[in-house]
């Protein structure tokens, strides 16, 4: 099995010892991203931005590994608090086409960074 690493400028640097993305055969391996700006690796503001940062972020590492957020499959996503559960389907949206990908989301007691969502997946590249 070859590992290939997956990087993007574009996107955050890790904030510890994993890869942006991990591409094994066709299947890519996304870590989790949260809303840090890449350019300043501070993270925005609100629940919003954040998301929709999270989202910018994975889209970056998605074509750096030559696919894009249409070609994600599976999408884990973790907010501190449920309550944004219906403005992040609504921004979710805006990212994301029929079919959408599996998803799970869960609510978690904390996040790196003090950050109040973040996102993972899994794509394949055709």
């Amino acid at each position: 099995m070859t590992k290939e690493i997956i990087h993007s400028d574009n996107a955050p640097k890790a904030v510890g010892t994993y890869s942006q993305a991990i591409k094994v055969g066709n299947t890519v391996y996304l870590s989790g991203q949260i809303g840090l700006d890449p350019v300043s690796n501070v993270l925005v503001e609100g629940f919003e931005a954040q998301t929709h940062q999270v989202f910018q972020n994975l889209r970056a590492v998605c074509q750096a590994a030559g696919g894009d957020l249409s070609d994600i499959v599976k999408l884990g996503v973790f907010v501190v608090d449920l309550a944004n559960f219906a403005k992040l389907n609504e921004i979710m949206g805006e990212y994301f086409t029929a079919p959408f990908p599996a998803r799970a989301a869960v609510q978690a007691a904390a996040l790196p960074k003090g950050a109040i969502v973040e996102a993972d997946a899994v794509m394949v590249l055709a």
